[in-house]
């Protein structure tokens, strides 16, 4: 029998899908502005771009996760999901802690940090 898809982790799923989005059109459309926001001072507009085109690809995983009905048909995406905001979480931190990323970094970092987390503890838990 195939295992069936907690509520929690469907609402995890399109949590991300919209935050993800959001963040991904951003630096895929106006990267200097999002970069103000956050107190960044984008000059090479096309690796953020490029960041933002990422994004908006494991949104639209995510998108698709959360359609999904069964375990083994979102398996493989949610290790993407735990992996990318792990890396992000370390590489936002090492920033904060000895690249002078802005102050505002820490929110970004607790966003993937918390989303590290709760697709960790979906994956894990199964």
């Amino acid at each position: 029998m195939k295992s069936q898809l907690s509520p929690a982790l469907k609402t995890t799923f399109l949590v991300h899908f919209i935050g993800a989005g959001l963040f991904g059109l951003g630096f895929l459309l106006i990267p200097t502005q999002l970069g103000n926001i956050f107190g960044l001072t984008i000059t090479d507009t096309y690796a953020w771009r490029l960041i933002g085109a990422a994004m908006l690809g494991i949104a639209s995983t995510s998108w698709l996760a959360y359609q999904a009905t069964t375990w083994e048909s979102v398996r493989i995406v949610l290790v993407l999901e735990m992996v990318w905001p792990i890396l992000a979480a370390l590489v936002i931190l090492s920033a904060l802690l000895f690249g002078g990323f802005p102050a505002l970094g820490w929110i970004l970092f607790a966003i993937m940090a918390i989303f590290a987390a709760l697709f960790c503890y979906f994956y894990f838990r199964k």
